[in-house]
């Protein structure tokens, strides 16, 4: 007995193609659409069994939004994510959503067919080493590209934070000095300082380390670490 479903995709014509596929093998489609992120409307109003929801990025903050509200507002429908090859987090944010299945873009439509009949029976409509990637990510997270970015960050004092925020905003000793209220000589060691614990060998590599990994966005507004205007002793 075929699946009456309906398919979302942020692709029209993979939408169409997929309903056009599935159509031939003797399910029952009541819609084909675009784009994803309208979903959550159309399959409230038809109330299918399945919904093959396509994606591009299922490791985007928002994307499965659709899931939550279907499974909210009709939770007897199954929804199955149709994705890319998976970050691991993809798939645990899939299933954290609600989904019944996630199945890669590259699967043969056997495979689609397969688990659009699991999920309309209740089960998980996904492939066993899927699973247990996202099941390993969600017990062993890996450490995010900002992290570094937040380590480093732990690793300077308020003031070196400074220091480096006006490095790579390209002040020279005199202007850090001046804009600290510290000596010149001061603002010098503060900037060897910095350059040691982020282990470069240069103000553009600090610039730049401190610009890939995020640190500048986390250190916030120069000129907070403390009063200017009382220069600091040399030490």
């Amino acid at each position: 007995m075929g699946v009456r479903l309906m398919v979302v995709d942020d692709h029209r014509l993979l939408a169409e193609a997929l309903a056009s596929a599935l159509k031939l093998r003797g399910h029952r489609v009541l819609a084909a659409a675009a784009p994803a992120a309208g979903a959550a409307e159309l399959v409230i109003s038809r109330a299918p069994e399945v919904c093959l929801l396509g994606t591009a990025t299922p490791a985007e903050p928002g994307t499965f939004d659709p899931v939550v509200r279907i499974k909210r507002e009709r939770p007897q429908v199954a929804v199955v994510v149709l994705g890319p090859v998976p970050s691991p987090r993809g798939i645990a944010s899939a299933f954290a959503a609600g989904a019944s299945g996630y199945v890669r873009h590259d699967e043969r439509i056997e495979g689609v067919e397969r688990a659009l009949m699991k999920a309309r029976a209740g089960e998980a409509a996904v492939a066993p080493a899927l699973l247990q990637g996202a099941f390993g990510e969600l017990l062993n997270p890996v450490a995010q590209p900002d992290d570094e970015g937040q380590r480093l960050l732990q690793m300077l004092t308020p003031r070196e934070v400074e220091v480096l925020v006006r490095v790579a905003d390209g002040e020279d000793t005199r202007l850090i000095a001046a804009g600290m209220g510290i000596a010149p000589s001061t603002a010098r060691t503060h900037v060897q300082r910095v350059l040691m614990k982020l282990g470069v060998g240069s103000r553009l590599e600090a610039a730049a380390l401190a610009a890939r990994t995020g640190l500048l966005d986390r250190a916030g507004p120069v000129g907070s670490s403390g009063p200017a205007g009382s220069p600091e002793s040399e030490s």
